[in-house]
């Protein structure tokens, strides 16, 4: 990563503002799956003992973004509580989106994931709901690209192995609801009330998802083309792609009772795969 020049550009001047204790590369520029149009991603890691100096951030955002007058960072907690806050700006042509993160509230996150607890809560911007687990998987996968003190190093040595207790949990948690999601869509369906026929069945998609990279025992940091990304996985159901966006067909048509019956055909698989492969 130190040959791209964007970062060469923006991590120097962040790592001037008080209050950082890391910056990390994360999103599928730190997993070298992005493509020329990929965002950038940057986490900033702050500690609470020194909170992240956000009117700081904001002048050193103004030196690199492209439209400095426009370029705006929230304050801590401006995003809700999972997102925490950061800023969407333009540097060079590109997408970079920052994002704040406490470093004891994630070692926190990552201690519980790994004893076996995560949870779920409500999120703008995440349609399934944020689950505590993102934190931590965000950690595992990124690329510190500044860590003066080893904390972002610290943190990412909890993460591998994958726990065990999380993938069980995980698989507890999601496993039971594809079914129950798939059977409230029914209901509706026989009202055809299609709006909530579509929350079911993205409802349904998503936690088919989280059991799947559970069971892999992958780090499901965003939703957004999960099952795309499930289908290259080596536990996944058959044709899991093309099957979702079958279903997304149906419900687009209005053919609701048929894009729930390959719902049904879906959950069959992921239960079977999971009876398989043990809870």
């Amino acid at each position: 990563m130190s040959n791209d020049p964007l970062l060469q550009r923006i991590v120097p001047a962040l790592a001037e503002v008080p209050g950082i204790a890391g910056i990390a590369l994360g999103g599928s520029r730190a997993r070298g799956t992005a493509t020329d149009a990929s965002d950038y991603d940057i986490g900033l890691y702050y500690s609470g003992e020194r909170p992240l100096d956000t009117d700081r951030l904001l002048q050193a955002v103004h030196g690199f973004a492209d439209a400095p007058e426009a370029a705006q960072v929230t304050p801590i907690g401006g995003w809700g509580p999972w997102i925490v806050g950061g800023g969407w700006l333009s540097v060079s042509g590109r997408k970079v989106d920052l994002l704040y993160r406490n470093v004891e509230a994630v070692a926190d996150i990552i201690a519980k994931c790994c004893a076996g607890e995560a949870t779920m809560h409500y999120q703008p911007g995440h349609p399934h709901g944020f689950c505590s687990a993102i934190w931590m998987g965000e950690v595992a996968l990124c690329v510190p690209l500044h860590d003066p003190d080893g904390r972002l190093a610290t943190l990412k040595a909890a993460t591998s192995p994958y726990p065990r207790a999380l993938r069980d949990a995980l698989i507890r948690k999601f496993d039971w609801e594809i079914l129950f999601a798939i059977e409230n869509g029914e209901l509706a369906a026989a009202r055809a009330e299609e709006t909530h026929v579509a929350g079911c069945a993205y409802r349904a998609l998503a936690c088919a998802a989280q059991v799947l990279f559970a069971l892999n025992e992958r780090y499901l940091i965003n939703e957004k083309g999960a099952l795309q990304e499930a289908a290259g996985l080596p536990l996944t159901i058959p044709d899991v792609a093309r099957r979702t966006n079958e279903v997304w067909r149906l419900v687009g048509s209005n053919e609701l009772r048929a894009a729930l019956a390959g719902l049904r055909a879906i959950a069959r698989d992921v239960k079977g795969l999971t009876n398989e492969n043990g809870k």
